[in-house]
């Protein structure tokens, strides 16, 4: 069924992973494409994808880890459509150290490219959203912004940045109807988590209920049913958790 029919939507990080899998979704919904990464070749995979399920799909090669980068999906959804309804921030990084071997360097980017850029790109779209009186903000975070994750600090505190981020814009804005949540995936399997040690994600296999990571189209249909009417409707300031069982709110 086409829930997101001509919705405007912007997806960040759509070259691959979860991202890619939200991409996906929205097209077969009937959204209009605006899609973000810093990796071309891969986007452009995504692109064709999602132009082969019908929808109308553009790029946008951009870094959100710098601010232009950040406002730049917005800015192109604003020229290609001429207007914005989705946001999803999606866009993020993922490394691996204990705290007392943390650089400055690696913290400070961490913060820039998972928590700043959600912040960069949602305040672009805001007045665009506000002014029409409909919107969806959509911010991937982690579970582990709800339990902490060792070797995984600067991580876990962007994505408890996240989470927080979400709840106090959308009681700033849902009387608006512009509504924000947050979905905190457990562990999926993408190329986000290439770059944690094999030990750590057998150790974390085996910590989980449901006894395996997650797909990223598994995670896919909670971004269309946030951004759909009326089954996204009521969910607001909300951190849905598609985790496997490691947490339980």
């Amino acid at each position: 069924m086409k829930h997101l029919q001509n919705r405007r939507a912007v997806i960040t990080g759509a070259a691959s992973g979860i991202g890619a899998a939200i991409a996906h979704a929205y097209a077969d919904a009937g959204a209009r494409l605006l899609l973000c990464d810093r990796d071309a070749t891969r986007l452009a995979t995504t692109i064709e994808e999602c132009r082969a399920r019908g929808a109308q799909a553009q790029a946008c090669v951009a870094d959100v880890g710098t601010r232009e980068g950040a406002q730049a999906g917005v800015d192109a959804c604003l020229e290609a459509f001429g207007g914005i309804d989705i946001l999803v921030n999606n866009a993020g990084m993922l490394t691996q150290a204990p705290c007392v071997e943390l650089t400055y360097e690696m913290w400070e980017e961490m913060l820039r490219v998972d928590l700043t850029s959600v912040f960069v790109a949602s305040q672009r779209a805001l007045p665009h959203m506000l002014a029409q009186g409909w919107g969806r903000i959509i911010n991937i975070a982690s579970q582990l912004g709800i339990k902490g994750g060792a070797e995984l600090a600067h991580y876990a505190a962007a994505k408890a940045g996240v989470i927080g981020f979400s709840k106090s814009l959308a009681l700033e804005v849902s009387k608006h109807n512009v509504l924000v949540n947050a979905i905190a995936p457990g562990p999926i399997e993408t190329p986000l988590v290439d770059g944690i040690s094999q030990a750590w994600k057998t150790a974390k296999a085996r910590e989980l209920p449901l006894g395996r990571f997650g797909r990223a189209d598994e995670v896919a249909p909670i971004a269309v049913l946030l951004a759909s009417e009326p089954g996204g409707n009521l969910f607001v300031g909300q951190t849905l958790g598609p985790n496997a069982g490691d947490v339980m709110p």
